[in-house]
């Protein structure tokens, strides 16, 4: 199914269909009138005598050498092709086809002074499944996503490498193979398909779409752990979270108490338990997690915007075309940033929690690290030391990206938003916080079980339902590697949040 988007208007929920599903995007016919007026704007600044940078002039520093008409052509190609500089592994597929997109979507606003044939050859493209193949580092963040955005367009003028079929293809024989036609580039169509900050956008919005997952499992683990050391409910009144007024913490607040509703297990110490109050990591996850919530909202928010806008340079606005500097990537660099302290907080509080209910001094009567037959086995153990691990691992990745700059390109380009990095980082978080939030699962499973004949709430039962069709309990020790990764595929998955009917989200 191909989505047809409007450009400027696309929404989240659009994009991260475009992500998770393999959609196709095609702008909307009335994009293509604003776009074609560009294009002619800048065919005729191409002939003109007046310097316009990009379109008759060189690029960064060289920007004030004259290219005459007849090497427009041979400019925007060499600029594609000495500017694929791409190193590293490659970008994932999904999270390319979001890319271009994203690409397609700034292009479709009509300020790129590209022609429509370049619109339509990065929809047949994502409609027939031809993936560049995008080396993720490289990219500083401004002028644009130089490097990653260079590779898409070499395979569009017929270079580069192309993934078709699930087999890697010079860029020309998988183009050629789909029943597409490479481009020769125009007057800025070069100019225009690098310069952006649509590879950086890419990264953290799929980072920002497993974010919303972690924050939703996070809800439903804390509510089993809260049940497995017997915790109180108290602490989730909603008068509480009012009077502080923040929207992601009552937001937690309330799924949590509806999560434990009904549950026998908090029932039977409401009366005579001589605890006054519990640790932090129970009592304060609304207060944590809901900031992190907040957090991620408002990075969403910055995202969306970015997804919709034109980020190359110069534009055409009205009858001229204006240099400006909107493929500084600082939004998107703050943004993931803001998801990096959000990632790293709800793993921080959640490794508490699984330290707070392996350990028998504080779990209210849970057996050590969770098995039947302590020092005999080692229950959860070296689960717990593992989820320590990635939560450290995570705190040093949160630390900020966007306060790093450097100069480039003979200090024309003298400060950067290191955007890229700060948004690819955010993949290898996700994963390590699935991890935290999936031993944390298994542990509360364990201590809620280890409390029967009580049982928890219906809720919070379908969630461990979940988790048990395919982890077992753990009686003897076993193999444990394969229970952590099942448990860190319900986390994101969004099958323990679904299981509960946890709908919070961005």
């Amino acid at each position: 199914m191909t989505l047809v988007r409007e450009p400027g208007a696309t929404g989240l929920a659009v994009l991260a269909e475009i992500w998770r599903e393999g959609r196709a995007a095609q702008l909307s016919l009335e994009a293509r009138g604003p776009v074609e007026a560009s294009a002619a704007r800048v065919r005729a600044a191409a002939q003109g005598e007046v310097p316009v940078y990009g379109i008759n002039t060189g690029f960064g520093k060289l920007a004030s050498v004259r290219i005459s008409p007849a090497d427009t052509e041979t400019l925007q190609r060499n600029l594609i092709l000495s500017h694929c500089c791409g190193v590293g592994e490659a970008l994932e597929p999904a999270t390319t086809r979001l890319m271009m997109a994203l690409k397609l979507l700034s292009l479709g606003r009509g300020a790129s002074g590209v022609r429509w044939e370049i619109c339509a050859l990065i929809e047949g493209m994502l409609a027939r499944s031809v993936t560049p193949v995008i080396p993720a580092q490289g990219s500083v963040g401004a002028s644009g996503d130089l490097a990653p955005l260079a590779h898409l367009a070499a395979v569009m003028i017929g270079e580069g490498v192309a993934e078709l079929d699930g087999e890697r293809l010079p860029g020309g024989a998988a183009l050629a193979r789909a029943g597409l036609s490479p481009v020769v580039l125009g007057p800025k169509e070069g100019l225009a398909l690098i310069n952006g900050t649509q590879f950086s956008t890419a990264c953290a919005l799929a980072a920002l779409f497993e974010a919303e997952r972690m924050l939703r499992a996070a809800i439903v683990t804390a509510s089993l752990s809260t049940d497995a050391i017997m915790g109180s409910t108290q602490p989730l009144e909603a008068e509480i979270h009012a009077l502080r007024g923040h929207a992601g913490q009552i937001d937690v607040a309330a799924a949590m108490r509806a999560l434990m509703a009904g549950s026998a297990i908090r029932e039977s110490h409401r009366e005579g338990d001589t605890r006054v109050q519990d640790p932090y990591c129970i009592r304060c996850q609304p207060q944590v997690a809901g900031a992190a919530l907040d957090l991620l909202r408002f990075a969403a928010r910055t995202l969306e915007i970015e997804a919709n806008a034109v980020t190359d340079n110069p534009l055409v606005i009205g009858a001229g075309i204006i240099s400006g500097g909107n493929f500084h990537a600082e939004p998107v660099a703050f943004a993931a940033d803001q998801i990096a302290l959000a990632l790293a907080e709800i793993g921080a509080i959640a490794q508490r929690r699984v330290a707070l209910m392996v350990d028998p001094t504080l779990s209210f009567d849970l057996p050590p690290f969770l098995t039947p037959a302590p020092g005999l086995n080692s229950g959860f153990m070296i689960a717990e030391v593992t989820t320590a691990a990635l939560m450290s691992e995570n705190k040093h990745l949160a630390n900020p990206c966007s306060t790093d700059s450097t100069p480039t390109s003979a200090n024309q380009e003298d400060h950067v938003s290191m955007a890229a990095h700060g948004a690819r980082r955010l993949g290898r978080m996700n994963a390590n916080l699935a991890v935290i939030l999936g031993v944390e699962a298994l542990c509360a499973a364990q201590g809620v079980e280890a409390r029967a004949p009580l049982v928890t709430s219906a809720p919070l039962r379908a969630a461990m339902g979940a988790l048990r069709a395919v982890v077992p309990a753990l009686g003897a020790d076993r193999y444990m590697a394969p229970d952590l990764e099942a448990a860190a595929g319900l986390v994101r998955n969004d099958a323990l949040a679904r299981a509960a009917g946890v709908e919070v989200g961005l």
